[in-house]
Order: C-alpha cells, then structure tokens, then sequence
C-alpha cells in the first residue's frame, strides 16, 4: 500500500524527534495531533457539571499527548493515536480526581451500589434487577434512579478510566478497550494479561441487553444520550441510568476479578 506526502512526513518528524530529540519536530507532531485533546476533551466533558470548563479540560489534555509523544515508540506495533488517547484521558481524569469535585455522598453512594451488584451477582449468578438492588441496600427504586441520576452527573467517562489489569498494579486497560470495534485496528497488542482481557469481555457480554446496546452506540456509535433514546424509545433521562448501571456492574465484576486474582 502507498504512503501518502502526510503519512511520509509523519514518519520522518518521528524519525527525527526518536534519532535526535529534535524540539521542532516535537512541536510539529504536538500541533499535528492536537485535535486528538479536542475530541477526548469534548467526550469527557458530556457527563460532568456546568461549571468544569472545556478549555480546562483541553489544557489538562495537552500534558497527556505531550506525555504521550515523549514516550511512545513508533517501533511497536500500536498506532499512536491509540496511545495517545489513553495518555489524554489519564491526564484529564488524573487533574479532575486532584480537584476533589465529587461530592463525598456521591462517591459513597456510588461505591455501595457498585459493592451491592457485585455481592448479589455472586449469590445470584446473574445481573440483580433494580428491585433487588434496592432492597438489598435499603432504598426505593425512586431514591436509586435519583442516585443513578447524581453519579452519572459525576461521572468521569467511566468507561474510560484505566483499570489495572492484575492484583499487583503495572498494565492497566480501559474497559471500552475491551468492547469489539469493527472498524478499528486491532489493539491487542498493547496490552498484556489475555485471561483478564476475557474476562473484561466475557463481563460485557453479560450485561442485560440493553444495558450493552446503550455502551456500544455511546461509545463506538458516539451517538448522544438523547439519540439512544429515540432508539431504544425512552427518554434521556432512562438511557442516563442504562448506562450508569451498565458501567457499575462492569466495576464491580472488574473488582471481583481482581480480588479474585490476589
């Protein structure tokens, strides 16, 4: 397959800036993947408050990619826009974290209701319903769909968050990582650990279908919250809760899976 001017240029800023840390080369390749931080820092901003800024986010994101340039190896076989992504979002949730700008009460009701799922999928041996959760915790099914509601509000792109992939720290992965893209090139190859990888897998088949069909057309399809609903003919709000749900359960089989392994 021919190269194109663009992609031989790359190679060469990239031969250049790897051979002989060339600074202009470094600030070529920054300015030419910038929009990566753009379009990260526009999926992250969907699900968080008001008052976070966009361009915070997008400044925040910089540091990820420029992390990124320095450290990637065009040698191995991962496309650097897969790396890079993942670097971007590291730094973006890393500086939000540092902020502290989840409220306690939410992070503690998001935490029991993540304990509270995977304890019932284990004496179940299948996904809990809402009514089960709820009773298990103690609350009605209003107050948990109000819960939903103010977690996914505080929500940091959840799928998105890096997840170590053995008891002992090292390798994480993304759990959108592990959701089949057609249309992607392969990225096995950066990771290790293929026993966790199918089971990160083999969770996300397990969500109830629905559940499933909102994670793929929100991540992969990219389609907002109110055109899955018009799909699935609920309203936002309904889809919102989905996928809180859908992202709860698959913590709490990660954790599961982890501990498991320790």
């Amino acid at each position: 397959m021919e190269t194109t001017d663009s992609e031989q240029e790359l190679r060469r800023l990239w031969r250049r800036y790897t051979e002989q840390r060339d600074e202009k080369a470094r600030e070529r390749l920054i300015l030419t993947y910038a929009p990566l931080v753009k379009f990260v820092a526009g999926r992250l901003a969907v699900g968080l408050p008001g008052h976070v800024d966009e361009g915070d986010l997008v400044s925040y994101g910089m540091l990820g990619l420029i992390n990124a340039i320095e450290r990637y190896e065009p040698d191995r076989d991962i496309k650097f826009e897969t790396y890079a992504i993942s670097r971007i979002k590291g730094a973006i949730i890393d500086e939000l974290r540092s902020m502290d700008w989840v409220p306690r009460s939410v992070r503690s009701r998001a935490r029991e209701i993540e304990r509270t799922i995977g304890q019932l999928e284990n004496k179940l041996k299948r996904a809990p319903t809402d009514e089960e959760i709820c009773s298990e915790i103690g609350i009605t099914e209003d107050e948990f769909h109000q819960n939903l509601a103010a977690i996914h509000r505080s929500s940091i792109a959840a799928l998105d968050e890096l997840w170590s992939i053995s008891a002992g720290g090292g390798d994480t992965v993304a759990l959108i990582d592990t959701i089949e893209d057609p249309n992607a090139a392969e990225p096995a190859t950066a990771f290790q650990g293929e026993e966790t990888r199918q089971a990160l897998t083999e969770a996300i088949r397990r969500l109830p279908e629905r559940e499933t069909l909102v994670i793929v057309l929100y991540y992969y399809e990219e389609l907002t919250l109110r055109e899955i609903g018009s799909i699935l003919g609920v309203t936002e709000s309904r889809v919102s809760q989905l996928h809180t749900k859908a992202v709860l359960r698959l913590k709490a089989r990660l954790n599961a899976q982890i501990n498991r392994a320790a």
